[in-house]
């Protein structure tokens, strides 16, 4: 990957030492929107470069690395690993950085933070955009248990390389594959093994109605872990939600089509928020 903008970090509320990268090529005269993007488990604010061109002329974008994630630290295990702390971590660099309103759009894990973050928070954010998320993963088909099984008896490496199918659609980039998993590889097992059994757990359903800001909501059709119908229930339960369906790709949409998704935010983002901060 070529013309990285360097990281930055800051402490979170529990003391951790989180990094992020703030992309930001609008227009130094007038002020910029500021767009938080969040990644799914098992990434890092790298997994979104594509993004970037498509979102950063016009918008200020803030690409964190979660708790346990990328470059940011790993919380041992007397910290604290909750939804709440997820959100306290996104709160804490708007705070860094003088935000007091954002964009905030995520994909996966880092969509039902994002989505948590405007439950808790709805004077703070002020769109939403959600890229294969369900509200929680507590009613998917996920097994966390069969998960942490196979890390733990094959290691980080072959359990990703294993679920490239389940992933991505036949032809798929042989380069971006390796890529992929050479990054994907990264995580920490001990910290995966804490992280998404506590996701497992989650499940937003029930307050899908208090959700207020507009909210776009982007899904994949052959996702084998999450069925159609539970990504349904945000486009049900969320007041005017904008639901698209992409048909024929399996989870990992933000990685496959990223220009595509991009754009859908962008798309979304100027015809819903008034950007003017």
């Amino acid at each position: 990957m070529t013309s990285e903008q360097p990281m930055q970090s800051f402490q979170a509320s529990d003391g951790l030492t989180l990094r992020y990268v703030v992309d930001d090529y609008t227009d130094p005269w007038r002020p910029a929107p500021t767009l938080f993007l969040l990644h799914a488990a098992m990434g890092s604010s790298r997994r979104l470069y594509k993004w970037i061109p498509v979102l950063a002329r016009d918008f200020r974008v803030v690409r964190p690395d979660m708790r346990g994630h990328g470059q940011s630290d790993i919380p041992d295990t007397e910290k604290e690993l909750s939804m709440n702390r997820l959100v306290q971590d996104v709160l804490g660099l708007a705070v860094h950085l003088g935000c007091e309103r954002f964009h905030l759009a995520g994909s996966s894990a880092g969509a039902i933070i994002s989505l948590q973050t405007a439950l808790d928070y709805p004077d703070r954010v002020r769109t939403l955009g959600l890229f294969a998320a369900s509200p929680g993963l507590k009613r998917t088909l996920i097994d966390p248990q069969q998960w942490i099984a196979k890390i733990k008896t094959k290691g980080m490496r072959a359990f990703i390389a294993e679920s490239v199918d389940e992933r991505f659609p036949a032809g798929t980039d042989a380069g971006f594959v390796r890529w992929f998993v050479d990054e994907t590889s990264r995580m920490n097992p001990d910290f995966l093994c804490r992280f998404v059994p506590m996701m497992q757990g989650v499940d937003q359903s029930e307050r899908l109605h208090e959700i207020r800001c507009p909210v776009l909501s982007v899904v994949p059709d052959s996702d084998p872990h999450i069925a159609l119908s539970q990504y349904e229930v945000v486009r049900d339960g969320v007041p005017g939600c904008r639901f698209v369906v992409y048909h024929g790709f399996q989870h990992n949409i933000t990685d496959v089509v990223p220009e595509r998704c991009a754009g859908e935010l962008k798309r979304f983002l100027f015809e819903k928020a008034d950007t003017d901060e």
